[in-house]
């Protein structure tokens, strides 16, 4: 049994699976909380990172001493600036981060939407990496001025096992969310970089999907090391997913994916154009707030996390005509970065049973507009649907996606990790000589725990809850406009 270990650094924790690099097995696996952060600014210490990475690590426990190959996934977008010892010049700003969003308008404007979308695949939002540090330019000009590298989370923390190198690495499918790098040429768009005052020495090396980066110098020296990958990058390896299956994750941020032969570039905003970890394409959209919404609603109900598919059972689907849109903290998809959370449909016998469900419906309804803007990009949609994520495991989270859907929907086992198992298979890659991507088809197809949900409501009650919800969104859109 060789061994191999996966990382996935999250917005709110640091998970390490070890695996059993033949089947996929789990033989051991830890977490440890990330400091919480408070959009608008949501900015942590990488320190945080690597301090959360060496306990789960540690607390992993002695099999770790036989890791033979390890790689990192983590959270996109994410601006490492540091300076010219490798000290950052200020806190790390997060993909959920929205206080660049003049920088992103301003940007924008320079190019033309158009333009973005199609030399970075994408259209900007203030998630995007270029727009923080075009951020970092604009409001604090000295520690700008002392900035010599700029890494992406997993980049950084690949930079930190192999010991700070001169050389740091990355790999494409991270790169393809920064503004900067072209998924279809395959290469760093200066002109692009230096509207943000960055400039081309300050990035790391692009790496291929089966490229060793080098061998740790920490934790588990003398392990190789993946080039690592972004979160959603990690788990269509895990998910195995072939061109037309969809994964729809549920976590603090919500986000619809799916694999293609072909890059995307959809000016109108709601496509990412990303590339992904196997030397294909990763259409994808993002919506800033899922499960973070419904367990606020849970807590309004008196309840916890736990309580979510007790309380939500109480209300009838629809909700009794209450609709939630879930916009609490600025939302990406649609690009609203002010935007904030409303209740409408309330009468004197709604319940916060009813606000429960509506909050799941709201989320569920925001990541099903994805899917319908995928369509709109001709991206194959047709295959599997697969639920994923923290949100997965909820029961009332697949049922509701099976009911507005009106499709089956496949969630394998939800206490696995995906993006974690998606690192292992990497690191698993750069072992055997074999891609990432067939590795993690093959221990896909072995999961041994699969969750099927049929939907349970026909498809009047289905289309008028979308309708409602869609009403909603288009209205409050049309206010905030004007």
């Amino acid at each position: 049994m060789t061994l191999v270990a996966g990382v996935d650094s999250s917005t709110k924790s640091t998970k390490v699976v070890v695996v059993d690099s033949d089947d996929g097995t789990i033989v051991a696996s830890a977490t440890s909380r990330h400091p919480v952060t408070t959009p608008p600014r949501s900015e942590q210490d990488p320190l945080a990172w690597w301090r959360a990475l060496s306990k789960a690590w540690s607390a992993c426990g002695p099999i770790t001493r036989s890791v033979k190959a390890v790689s990192i996934a983590a959270q996109q977008h994410g601006l490492v600036a540091v300076d010219a010892d490798g000290v950052p010049v200020h806190p790390a700003k997060l993909w959920n981060d929205s206080e660049s969003a003049s920088q992103s308008d301003a940007l924008t404007e320079q190019l033309g939407a158009n333009e973005w979308a199609a030399r970075c695949g994408s259209v900007l939002t203030p998630s995007f990496t270029i727009t923080k540090l075009a951020w970092l330019r604009d409001t604090q000009p000295e520690a700008f001025s002392r900035v010599r590298r700029v890494l992406l989370p997993h980049e950084w923390l690949t930079w930190q096992l192999l010991g700070t190198p001169a050389r740091a690495v990355g790999d494409r499918g991270d790169a393809s969310g920064t503004g900067w790098w072209s998924p279809r040429l395959g290469e760093v768009d200066e002109e692009l970089l230096a509207f943000a005052g960055g400039q081309r020495e300050w990035l790391p090396e692009i790496l291929g999907p089966g490229e060793v980066a080098g061998h740790a110098t920490t934790l588990i020296r003398g392990a190789a090391v993946g080039p690592g990958t972004g979160d959603n990058m990690g788990a269509a390896l895990a998910l195995g997913l072939t061109p037309g299956d969809l994964a729809i994750s549920f976590g603090t941020s919500g986000t619809v994916f799916t694999s293609s032969s072909r890059p995307t570039n959809d000016a109108a905003g709601e496509v990412a154009g990303f590339a992904d970890a196997a030397g294909r394409f990763l259409p994808l959209v993002c919506t800033l707030n899922a499960t973070k919404v419904t367990e606020w609603a849970v807590g309004l109900a008196g309840g916890k996390v736990n309580d979510l598919d007790r309380i939500g059972a109480l209300a009838p689907p629809g909700a009794n005509g209450v609709t939630l849109l879930p916009y609490f903290d600025g939302e990406r998809t649609p690009l609203l970065p002010s935007a904030t959370g409303t209740l409408s449909g309330l009468r004197t016998s709604s319940t916060v049973a009813d606000i429960v469900r509506a909050s799941v419906e709201g989320v569920i309804c925001g990541l099903l507009a994805g899917v319908d803007a995928l369509e709109r990009c001709e991206v194959d949609t047709r295959g599997r649907i697969l639920a994923v994520g923290g949100g997965a495991r909820s029961s009332l989270y697949r049922q509701v996606l099976a009911d507005l859907s009106m499709r089956e929907i496949v969630t394998p086992d939800p206490a696995v990790d995906r993006v974690a198992v998606g690192a292992a298979a990497q690191a698993t890659a750069i072992l055997t000589g074999s891609t990432p991507d067939a590795i993690g088809a093959a221990w896909a197809e072995a999961d041994r725990v699969v969750v099927v949900t049929e939907p349970s409501i026909d498809a009047d009650l289905s289309s008028e809850i979308r309708t409602r919800y869609r009403d909603a969104a288009d209205a409050y859109a049309s206010h905030w406009s004007q």
